[in-house]
């Protein structure tokens, strides 16, 4: 069949409706960008003022109207589906968050757990879905890469902490471990540490690492590539087979064996724990002699004494954006994955001494 190209938009009652593809392709931007600039939380997520103002104007030029869950939304339902969020003292916050958005915008949050499996998973997606909910968000207690059900595809769903590993187009929310990473290493090169730098969890590269364990890859990969850049060798890494603290015991045991650390950069609070216990059995003094930081802010970091440095697992936040996400998506979105990555801030303890140089 020959003819004039069609035009941009989706024929609507005699007329041509324009669609947020249209906004974006107007910009130069991608449909996630233009989609989170309309809705408000161009700021948030550090786009620039600039782009906002443009995305804006256009959309006004264009007579762009949003058809999103918030402006046309029917039950005022979502769901919340999860391996074990609920349950789990250290990420409830997820779904708090997740909840206190959706409490905001006048919707009610279903939440189920599948306790990992699979079968369990996708009776929820199915039993959420005949519900009508208005869309699902499909969340782990920990970045992972996983089979998303199939039953997601039939309506809106974002992805919390949660990277498909098969063909699953899907806006996918994660905390940015590679940036925790990076101020991790920059709260010791801050503090003059240069020398005697050893790394406690993981390694000794992100390829060694297997690519499932998303958060040990991008916090190695952040923590290494800032070290790099400052022109600091890390002395050591011990890889851990789990991250708790007789993990980070024995490692710097061993640790202690070979090399007199000056800093020791821990995967998660847990190992911290157990390094420090072990830095203590050895005379070793926190931080005078030996710095310490980790990663996550659990609980145990604050008993700590001194209280653990450590960069911090946003989890009210996390759940709150993949709500605000699913809300404000067009409802046809057919964009490929996107992801968003969220801040994890440090929260600065007395495990850090700062150091001279001669």
């Amino acid at each position: 069949m020959t003819g004039t190209p069609p035009r941009a938009g989706v024929r609507e009652s005699g007329r041509t409706r324009v669609t947020l593809a249209d906004v974006a392709s107007a910009c130069a931007v991608s449909v996630p960008t233009a989609s989170l600039v309309l809705s408000g939380r161009a700021r948030e997520l550090r786009i620039s003022a600039a782009v906002e103002r443009k995305v804006r104007a256009t959309a006004e030029q264009l007579g762009y109207r949003r058809d999103t869950l918030l402006s046309a939304s029917r039950t005022k339902t979502l769901g919340f589906v999860s391996d074990a969020v609920a349950s789990a003292k250290l990420s409830g916050e997820l779904i708090e968050g997740a909840v206190g958005a959706a409490h905001r915008h006048g919707f009610t949050l279903f939440a189920g757990e599948s306790g990992g499996d699979r079968e369990v998973e996708a009776a929820l997606v199915a039993s959420l879905r005949a519900r009508q909910v208005e869309g699902v968000v499909f969340a782990a207690r920990f970045p992972r890469l996983l089979e998303v059900p199939d039953g997601l595809r039939d309506g809106p769903s974002v992805l919390l902490n949660v990277l498909p590993a098969n063909d699953f187009p899907a806006h996918a929310v994660l905390p940015d471990d590679r940036g925790g990473g990076r101020s991790a290493a920059r709260v010791l090169l801050d503090a003059g540490h240069r020398e005697g730098v050893h790394l406690i969890g993981t390694g000794p590269t992100a390829e060694a690492i297997d690519p499932r364990h998303i958060a040990a890859v991008a916090r190695l990969s952040g923590a290494l590539e800032t070290f790099a850049a400052a022109g600091v060798e890390v002395e050591s890494v011990r890889p851990c087979v789990e991250w708790m603290p007789e993990n980070g015991y024995r490692a710097t045991l061993d640790l202690l064996s070979h090399h007199r650390p000056r800093a020791l950069l821990c995967f998660n609070d847990r190992l911290a724990f157990g390094a420090c216990q072990a830095l203590a059995e050895a005379g070793l003094s926190v931080p005078d002699d030996v710095s310490v930081v980790g990663f996550d802010d659990h609980p145990v970091a604050a008993w700590m004494r001194p209280r653990l440095t450590t960069v911090a697992l946003p989890h009210h936040r996390l759940g709150a954006m993949a709500v605000e996400l699913l809300l404000s998506r067009p409802r046809r979105d057919r964009s490929p994955t996107t992801v968003h990555h969220v801040p994890m801030p440090v929260v600065v303890g007395g495990s850090v001494r700062a150091v001279e140089h001669a």
